[in-house]
């Protein structure tokens, strides 16, 4: 086994005043980083809400102008707070409730779902790794596990506690690959393509997964020194993410990180990479991160809803590809995708 990084939430909890060194972001970085909550009350520049509520409806023309919104806030932003989303409440109550029951047990407990990264077991509770150089860490636990289509699920990886954490979770699961499907299929026809042609692109039913992150972001005694999670876009096609309600996302939009408001009952979803890719770049993938702060925990939920590694060739579709607009991504695999990515961070030092 490698060695383990020491559980952030067992750092916070130390009653440390300084956080260590690894936990500090580069000088250049810090000027960008400020209070939380303060950062949430600004005005100006917010992230677009679009409400789904029409977007199944038998009115073709109110049908449209809803998908023109959506496609208007995925070629504009490339994230956006879906309200009217058609995932009961009370279901996401009950995911959020399993989850904080599971992070609220101790960590002698969720440390016997503990991952191994180097043996290459992915699915269950971690910390990131240090993954360059620079040795730089990140102040989150997390627990990772593929959550749909259900044949392809290994439920031994699953928590145990709460009681009810499998069958809150997998029924979320399903009904989020639903919205996946409406989304996708307004996506695709604002490319100008058949409705089916994205989450054809993207493996479909069988191949499409859906793997949730839940992120637990610790009270930092120096917040303004640390982030949560580094600037990154998602390599997904898309991600939704349900939070506690405690700000802390900001994406990188017009030069400036903008701080995400909690909008209640919504699901925020981002473009991933995968679909930037396929859009020959008309949907945004957007850079970025995660604040923390020195008062309340936060803890979001991630559904990355990814292309199968190897069986896919992800480059622009050949109908968006012309002499005006030449192909702007070349065709890899998503794990070729991935690896690039990580290649270029070590090479570069790049956020992205």
């Amino acid at each position: 086994m490698g060695t383990v990084a020491p559980r952030v939430e067992s750092l916070a909890s130390s009653g440390i005043k300084c956080i260590p060194k690894e936990y500090v972001r580069p000088q250049e970085e810090l000027k960008s980083i400020g209070n939380v909550f303060e950062e949430e009350k600004k005005e100006g520049l917010q992230v677009p809400t679009i409400d789904l509520r029409e977007i199944d409806s038998e009115d073709e023309v109110v049908r449209g102008k809803c998908r023109e919104k959506l496609k208007k806030a995925a070629e504009e932003w490339g994230v956006m707070h879906l309200v009217n989303h058609g995932i009961p409440d009370e279901l996401i109550e009950r995911v959020k409730k399993a989850g904080e029951t599971f992070f609220g047990l101790a960590v002698e407990e969720k440390e016997k779902y503990a991952n191994d990264l180097e043996s290459g077991k992915i699915q269950g509770y971690g910390s990131k790794l240090a993954n360059n150089a620079s040795g730089q860490l990140e102040w989150e636990d997390y627990f990772f596990h593929l959550a749909f289509p259900e044949d392809k699920r290994d439920l031994s990886f699953w928590p145990k506690k709460p009681a009810d954490y499998i069958e809150v979770t997998s029924e979320y699961a399903k009904r989020l690959r639903g919205l996946a499907t409406k989304i996708l299929e307004a996506l695709s026809i604002g490319l100008g393509l058949e409705g089916w042609r994205l989450e054809k692109e993207v493996g479909g039913m069988e191949e499409l997964l859906l793997q949730l992150k839940i992120n637990y972001y610790p009270i930092c005694p120096q917040p303004e020194l640390a982030l949560g999670v580094e600037a990154h876009t998602d390599v997904s096609s898309l991600t939704f993410l349900l939070h506690n309600m405690v700000p802390g996302l900001q994406l990188f939009y017009e030069g400036q990180w903008v701080t995400a408001k909690c909008v209640p009952d919504s699901i925020l979803m981002h473009i991933g990479d995968t679909i930037e890719i396929l859009s020959n770049g008309k949907y945004k993938s957007i850079l970025h991160r995660g604040l923390v702060n020195k008062e309340k925990v936060r803890i979001s939920w991630a559904v990355f809803c990814e292309p199968p590694k190897e069986k896919i060739i992800l480059q622009p579709l050949p109908e968006l590809v012309t002499d005006t607009e030449p192909a702007r991504f070349p065709p890899r695999t998503f794990a070729q995708h991935i690896h690039h990515k990580l290649f270029r961070k070590d090479q570069e030092g790049l956020p992205n």
